[in-house]
């Protein structure tokens, strides 16, 4: 599959809540690795920068360049003059470089666990199985094994991205009222309708008859609708409104897009109800409620949950871990507390201080595994230790509820919006910065 390198590596950025400027990278990044140079260029090879500790060699540099040739060609975008570009190159090198030295002083590791969910849920956005992406990798020029390490490179400079700059970012609850009520707000959070319409037309200055005839024939009309008649084929039929021969669909509009009356009725309406005749200068309405959205209400299955997490770690290893789990479940077991058990030993540092108490969360949030486990075992019941990606787990629920969380998703929406915006923005600042402060020695 062309271009599939490409995929990869943007389909990671979905999974790893990067910014915008992280993905804008990605193709860029997944292209480095596609071809290395012949051992005759590698013994010429020779560095074009200096960073604090590292350096950029000339073969990095040939390599990115090819790799934005190709991709501004592919996209019809005429490419400025050579000595531009490389500096352009070079400078994503640097910026890449000394974000990688500070994820390695600050011991951000990708390990194995982790690497192989990321692949894995890369195959599956690309709809393939494991080994059908290591096929299409090599059958595009990459190894399996250069994709991990340009994936868990990605991996890395966007933990270093969210580690030094979503401290920075803060959305307080007064930002989103003041958003959700602000005239951009309100545009987006409003309800769309889609309506449709019959109007039974009335001359200007229509005489009293003219009135009456055109009444009845709305009653008539109406009448026939209650009784199931269908509402588009009667629009075909009878209506003179603009929209009639397409069945009297309005589309899909906000209550501030429509007429004044067309808005009153539909705020007023329910989900496939009609409305009856409604008199208005251009003559009789009748108004069909087809759908809405952007008003519908999330109810989300929760779950009450605590949990135990021990992780493998460079002094305990898998087998450890897994034998320490097992040792705090036949306590558990034996009656000591699993709340001052989860406090002394979970590794999970959110939930620990909590004695374990995750609160009330959408099953969706957690890996495959631990949603396994949490429907399987009876309420009030502690599991059995189980693995998962982060480590081996004891999990006890402790009830089930359906949750109204209309609000909460909205606020939530406004909430990533902002972060978002204000993300970008200390992004840039960021990288501004880090730059100011490495000492960069460029030797082209």
């Amino acid at each position: 599959m062309k271009g599939l390198k490409r995929i990869a590596l943007a389909s990671l950025c979905l999974l790893s809540f990067s910014s915008s400027a992280v993905c804008a990278q990605s193709n860029d990044a997944a292209q480095t690795a596609q071809k290395r140079p012949p051992l005759s260029q590698v013994e010429l090879d020779r560095i074009v920068a200096k960073i604090d500790q590292d350096v950029v060699m000339q073969s990095e540099l040939n390599a990115r360049l090819e790799a934005v040739h190709r991709q501004l060609s592919s996209r019809n975008i005429n490419l400025p003059p050579e000595d531009v570009l490389k500096k352009q190159v070079l400078e994503q090198l640097i910026l890449e470089n000394i974000q990688i030295q500070m994820g390695k002083r600050g011991g951000i590791r990708i390990d194995d666990w982790a690497l192989n969910d990321a692949i894995a849920r890369i195959a599956q956005r690309n709809q393939m199985t494991l080994d059908e992406f290591k096929q299409n990798l090599e059958a595009d020029g990459l190894s399996f094994s250069q994709a991990r390490e340009e994936i868990r490179r990605e991996m890395i400079l966007n933990r270093v991205r969210q580690r030094q700059v979503a401290q920075r970012v803060q959305v307080s609850e007064q930002e989103i009222d003041n958003f959700l009520s602000s005239p951009e707000g309100l545009a987006q959070m409003q309800t769309e309708y889609r309506l449709a319409h019959i109007l039974i037309a009335t001359p200007d200055n229509a005489t009293p008859d003219q009135i009456q005839s055109a009444e009845r024939h709305a009653n008539d009309l109406a009448g026939q609708l209650r009784q199931g008649a269908d509402f588009q084929a009667m629009a075909i039929a009878n209506s003179k409104g603009q929209n009639a021969l397409e069945g009297g669909d309005l589309g899909w509009r906000k209550a501030d897009q429509l007429p004044t009356l067309f808005a009153e009725q539909a705020i007023k309406m329910s989900k496939g109800q009609t409305s009856a005749p409604i008199r208005s200068p251009a003559g009789f309405h009748l108004f069909k409620l087809m759908d809405t959205r952007g008003n519908e209400k999330v109810v989300q299955n929760q779950v009450h949950v605590r949990h135990i997490l021990i992780k493998p770690n460079e002094i305990r290893s898998n087998l450890e871990s897994q034998m320490q789990a097992e040792k705090l479940y036949e306590r558990v077991q034996a009656g000591e507390a699993f709340s001052e058990l989860a406090k002394a030993y979970s590794d999970d540092t959110a939930s620990a201080l909590n004695g374990g108490d995750m609160g009330w969360i959408s099953p969706e949030v957690l890996v495959p595994e631990f949603q396994t486990v949490m429907n399987i075992i009876p309420e009030k019941v502690v599991s059995e230790p189980f693995r998962t990606t982060y480590g081996w787990h004891i999990l006890e629920v402790l009830g089930k509820r359906q949750s109204d969380i209309s609000t909460q998703v909205r606020r939530n929406q406004v909430r990533e919006l902002l972060s978002n915006r204000k993300f970008e923005e200390e992004l840039q600042v960021w990288l501004r910065e880090i730059r100011d402060q490495a000492y960069v020695e460029i030797q082209l």
